[in-house]
């Protein structure tokens, strides 16, 4: 008798109120705790502004949306098991993971950040990201580096 097949996990996420993208409002669920959705809003879009002004931009979104692009991944490694030893296979990110992947760096980053409001820990990974520095950036480089390191196992995959 044949399996029954799952529902799809990914779930229909409604745009930010603010600028209509549903990667700002991703990143407004991650930075929310204990249900704070306003908070959280208030937090994302007051960094936005910040860094605008801080580099000195109009649009926050444009900010936004490079910062993003500068943080997200394009290849990670995944341990796979071949004949008693573990490789770390490179394998191409796509779609809802490398989402997934810059938010979760870029809000682990912004909360690595002490002695400052979470605000202002927004508006300065933005600004880095947006330059090409910071803490999330420099996790998708290691990230590169070593699914780079690791390439001569890229046929294991296919396997």
């Amino acid at each position: 008798m044949p399996r029954k097949k799952t529902k799809s996990l990914i779930r229909d996420i409604q745009p930010d109120r603010m600028y209509n993208s549903v990667a700002i409002q991703r990143l407004i669920n991650r930075v929310m705790l204990n249900g704070k959705k306003q908070i959280a809003e208030r937090l994302v879009y007051g960094g936005m502004e910040k860094a605008a002004k801080k580099l000195k931009v109009d649009n926050p979104l444009e900010i936004f949306e490079q910062a993003f692009k500068n943080i997200q991944p394009h290849v990670e490694t995944r341990s796979r098991r071949v004949g008693g030893a573990n490789y770390q296979i490179p394998f191409e990110v796509k779609g809802q993971r490398q989402q997934h992947l810059t938010t979760m760096w870029f809000v682990q980053a912004c909360r690595a950040r002490k002695g400052m409001s979470m605000q202002d820990r927004i508006a300065l990974e933005l600004a880095d990201a947006y330059n090409g520095q910071g803490s999330a950036v420099k996790k998708r480089e290691d990230v590169h580096k070593m699914a780079d390191a690791n390439r001569a196992f890229a046929h294991f995959a296919r396997t």
